[in-house]
């Protein structure tokens, strides 16, 4: 009897340590009651890989070398109150593209309907040759942190659009050689014109990171060329996030 008494009290005290250890957790996880005073990647800089989809061979037989991005946002964070681990971000940025060719030019300035890709591999060219374009942006995003009140050490996630207006297009190319890659001067060249692109951008996003440090992707969902004016190319980005404040 006392033996079974014995079992009875260690099942009772096992099950009420346990029910303990869970009530504890589940308050613990009550997020509902933490109140978050902090601020929540205010500022944020990205650098990036870039690339286009949707060019058609005649085009991406052009390119080369590394091409690259580089973005800036400030964002106001609002979390819930309900679960300050979610929240919605938005604000204002700048987003700017360089895509690097080779021995070819982009004449944004031409006068035809359709924006012209030369290939200038037998002839003279420009040693290094991109085509740049800026937007000024407002981008929004759903955030989750998995620990609102320790944010430099937890992980993060983000999805997001950025909607877009280009504020600057232009070529640019510099050190003139003949068709043998030999210098004929240090002439540097560069012209701006919006003519052929779209002004306005859809962009999805995305952000996967730890603390101030997080990947993120963009992919353009609306065309940067227009329809009549060439294929339907879609910028991408994928790259490095530091974000902080």
């Amino acid at each position: 009897m006392k033996k079974i008494l014995s079992v009875v009290l260690a099942v009772a005290f096992i099950s009420a340590a346990s029910g303990q250890e869970k009530n504890q957790e589940k308050k613990k996880e009550d997020w509902s009651k933490v109140v978050i005073d902090r601020a929540g990647d205010h500022f944020m800089i990205q650098g990036s890989w870039d690339n286009w989809s949707g060019q058609p061979d005649s085009i991406k037989n052009l390119r080369r070398g590394f091409s690259r991005g580089f973005n800036v946002a400030i964002m106001l964070n609002k979390p819930f109150k309900s679960d300050p681990r979610w929240s919605a971000a938005f604000g204002v940025g700048i987003s700017n593209s360089n895509i690097v060719f080779g021995k070819a030019a982009v004449d944004v300035k031409s006068n035809t309907v359709k924006l012209p890709f030369i290939n200038l591999a037998d002839t003279n060219h420009f040693k290094k040759y991109k085509l740049a374009t800026t937007f000024v942006e407002a981008p929004i995003e759903l955030r989750y942190t998995s620990d609102p009140v320790n944010q430099k050490k937890s992980y993060k996630f983000a999805l997001g659009v950025k909607v877009g207006y280009m504020i600057n297009a232009h070529n640019k190319g510099k050190t003139w050689q003949n068709k043998q890659d030999l210098t004929i001067n240090d002439y540097t060249q560069k012209e701006t014109e919006k003519t052929f692109f779209n002004n306005a951008r859809l962009v999805g996003t995305a952000r996967v990171g730890i603390g101030n440090f997080s990947l993120f992707g963009a992919y353009s969902i609306t065309a940067l060329i227009k329809d009549v004016a060439g294929p339907a190319i879609r910028p991408y980005q994928l790259g490095l996030c530091i974000s902080g404040l």
